[in-house]
């Protein structure tokens, strides 16, 4: 792989990481939103399956 594309990676999964502790940080502090973990999961979980295919080509 190139440098480019592992620099693109490497930022995807700092974004990816940075969302799901605000993700987890909001559900925190309204808990009738949804249970933090689960949350954060699941947006690490959106983000890597939009971007898994776009890795892999």
């Amino acid at each position: 792989m190139s440098s480019l594309v592992m620099t693109v990676l490497l930022l995807l999964v700092l974004v990816t990481l940075l969302l799901a502790g605000g993700v987890g940080y909001v559900a925190h502090r309204h808990p009738s939103l949804a249970v933090p973990l689960t949350a954060a999961g699941m947006v690490v979980a959106l983000v890597v399956a939009c971007v898994v295919p776009l890795a892999v080509r």
